[in-house]
């Protein structure tokens, strides 16, 4: 016969994980994750209006390479912001996993690797543009310059990587919802927030939805501060999460 105190000891340890226990269990990854997010939502806010400033979105390859040469500062550092943007979010998606897979393990795997694989591209891009920034020749015009096999490479890595990079962000999004609905709570509301921003932002493959481009863009941007704030503050955790837990 088991004593007991061992008796109640081992059915203590043999009953199921509750995700509101793991919730607790899991505040550095919380934690880790919201300061990545942050991290990545700055870099996000230093590139964007760098590449504005360099003005070099335009037709032709002759045109863009001349805009790029003649704001060489401007497209450089933008294009080190998204390196380090991508760079975050790569990491960002680790402590993501750990944090919420006790919710909806499938749905948060694939949130996980989509974010991480959108970390990558825009990595890419990001080093593509500043590898354009450091070659492009300065004081020329599209007329007097002669593309290159290595720099029309670079201008399609540039932006075939950087929109494959938006798409995954966006159906990182996507997946994300169900693991926030599963939450309960507050976070039911952002996660239908959340999955309407993700398949808005799959349009950047569209040329004519230039105004959603935009505004989709500073809605991921708007997202990444929020949800890293989210994570990173215990209380806001909380509140969040209330009504899922009282509800288990």
């Amino acid at each position: 016969l088991i004593p007991s105190p061992l008796r109640e000891r081992v059915r203590v340890r043999a009953s199921p994980v509750r995700p509101e226990t793991c919730f607790y269990m899991s505040m550095p990854d919380y934690r880790t994750a919201g300061m990545f997010l942050l991290l990545t939502a700055l870099a996000t806010a230093i590139s964007v209006p760098a590449r504005l400033a360099a003005d070099a979105d335009l037709p032709t390859s002759e045109e863009t390479l001349a805009a790029i040469g003649a704001a060489q500062a401007a497209y450089g550092a933008g294009g080190a912001a998204r390196l380090a943007g991508g760079l975050t979010l790569l990491a960002a998606s680790i402590p993501l996993w750990g944090a919420f897979r006790t919710y909806h393990p499938t749905a948060m795997g694939a949130a996980s690797l989509f974010l991480a694989t959108s970390g990558i591209a825009s990595a890419v891009s990001g080093a593509a543009a500043v590898a354009l920034a450091v070659t492009a020749p300065e004081g020329t015009t599209a007329a007097e310059l002669t593309i290159l096999p290595a720099e029309e490479a670079a201008l399609a890595v540039r932006w075939i990587a950087g929109t494959i990079g938006f798409t995954l962000a966006g159906l990182g999004l996507v997946a994300l919802a169900p693991v926030q609905w599963r939450m309960g709570g507050m976070l039911r509301g952002t996660a239908v927030v959340d999955g309407v921003l993700g398949i808005a932002m799959l349009f950047i493959w569209v040329d004519a939805a230039t105004v959603v481009h935009r505004i989709t863009g500073i809605a991921f941007l708007i997202w990444l501060i929020v949800v890293g704030v989210w994570l990173v503050i215990p209380r806001l955790r909380a509140i969040g999460t209330a009504r899922s837990a009282s509800s288990q």
